[in-house]
């Protein structure tokens, strides 16, 4: 910018008091005022008004930079203070598997300024984005330190599993928590061959909370097989009053992930149609979320492929959950190992080459404001309880073709996880890392 300050002068000398006050003002109304003094200088000169779009370039760019990085935060929300979350309330959603909704709107979900925009056509989620990423990392949990920052939950499971929550100290010295040597976090059920009560399991809470936010969960590994019931989700204080959003969940040998919101009264979704609501999964449970008038159910998503929970999950590597809290709604992604988007690999990610989401509640009727406040994120390994013993019998829904009952020949949950420890063996999360980006 140098050569042009002879030129700068000239233009302040020349222009009218206003416009002299506005350079005064700063870098915030400096584009304004190149815009106003180019109009009067091509009146004068052709060739001022050409010096005068070279030197203001480079002062157009630092303002567009600075307009980028403005908006960190997706909303400014107090959060809310209130006892210890009571637990996830999700129970008794069964899905059924159906084709994915190639037509649907690809990035209606993936600005997280909040604002949708529609697009006919689904990018790669492999695809490179030149774009800057709005989103800054604000909370990491990985490697030899993963666990600093979580709270170990000790009570009794609010969703009345036959397991016993332990301490941290507890949990490490029974070996049900751990660094493997790829320094990945491990999470485990107690496999004692036969217990008399209650297996010991590991329920883990950040201290860290958040109102809008970009998640994501990076897993090789999640516990499956019959009696187990896994989740990666978060609520706020006061359940279900300021929300809960399950990222990941399933019981027994479920091959699809479900993802689910609980709310308080008033918040619904649009439609039960997976192309209306552009998204890959399939609708279960009806359109209302509010968990007192749903038995707990809320409104829950199912992914359609096999990849996405247990088995199918684990064999092919895992691979990374993404969760999106902005105000034009609630979105979730699943991304498979060999398909893992380069903005998320790159550590910056954007969301504007992540495709169709899995599942997507819209702010039309359930304004994420007004409903979701002050989350922590919490994984939980539950056994049996409301939802995995209450489908011990049933048989149907994708990768469960056989009830557990007829599978391991047990008339009931409780008494094949009280008898059959070595059968919880894969039942253990293998953590790479989560983000929390803000």
């Amino acid at each position: 910018m140098r050569p042009h300050l002879p030129l700068l002068a000239f233009l302040l000398v020349n222009a009218v008091p206003s416009d002299a006050n506005l350079f005064a003002r700063g870098t915030e109304s400096l584009a304004r005022t190149a815009n106003r003094l180019h109009h009067r200088a091509a009146k004068r000169s052709a060739g001022l008004a050409k010096d005068l779009r070279r030197a203001f370039s480079g002062m157009y760019y630092q303002q567009e930079l600075a307009s980028t990085d403005s908006s960190q935060r997706v909303y400014c929300v107090n959060n809310a203070s209130g006892p210890t979350p009571s637990g996830s309330g999700s129970s008794n959603a069964n899905g059924t598997s159906s084709s994915a909704r190639s037509s649907a709107s690809s990035s209606a979900h993936a600005s997280s300024s909040g604002t949708a925009k529609a697009s006919s056509t689904a990018p790669s989620p492999s695809s490179t984005s030149s774009a800057p990423s709005k989103w800054k990392l604000v909370q990491s949990y990985e490697g030899d330190s993963f666990f600093d920052g979580w709270d170990f939950f000790t009570g009794d499971d609010p969703t009345h599993g036959v397991v016993d929550y332990v301490d941290q100290g507890t949990a490490q010295s029974s070996n049900l928590t751990s660094i493997n040597s790829a320094g990945h976090a491990i999470m485990r059920v107690d496999t004692t061959p036969t217990i008399s009560g209650n297996r010991k399991s590991v329920r883990i809470t950040t201290s860290f909370t958040y109102t809008g936010a970009l998640v994501l969960l990076d897993a090789v590994h999640m516990p499956t097989g019959c009696g187990t019931w896994p989740a990666f989700w978060s609520n706020g204080p006061d359940w279900p009053n300021n929300g809960e959003i399950d990222i990941v969940e399933g019981v027994n040998d479920y091959a699809n992930n479900q993802a689910t919101i609980h709310t308080a009264h008033g918040c619904t979704i649009p439609s039960a149609d997976s192309a209306k609501l552009g998204i890959s999964g399939d609708v279960v449970g009806g359109t209302n979320c509010a968990a007192a008038e749903t038995g707990n159910a809320g409104c829950g998503m199912t992914a359609t492929q096999s990849n996405t929970y247990g088995v199918g999950f684990n064999s092919n590597g895992g691979g990374v959950y993404a969760m999106q809290w902005v105000d034009s709604g609630i979105s979730v992604w699943f991304f498979p190992r060999n398909n893992i988007p380069s903005d998320i690999s790159a550590g910056s990610p954007t969301g504007n080459s992540w495709g169709t989401p899995m599942a997507f509640w819209p702010a039309t009727d359930c304004e994420p404001s007004k409903f979701f406040n002050g989350h922590s994120a919490i994984f939980d390994t539950t056994l049996c309880g409301d939802w995995a013993g209450n489908v011990w019998n049933d048989a149907g829904a994708p990768g469960q073709e056989q009830s557990c009952a007829t599978r391991v020949g047990v008339s009931t949950c409780e008494e094949f996880v009280q008898n059959n420890g070595a059968a919880f063996a894969d039942a253990y999360w293998e953590v790479n890392y989560v983000k929390i980006f803000q």
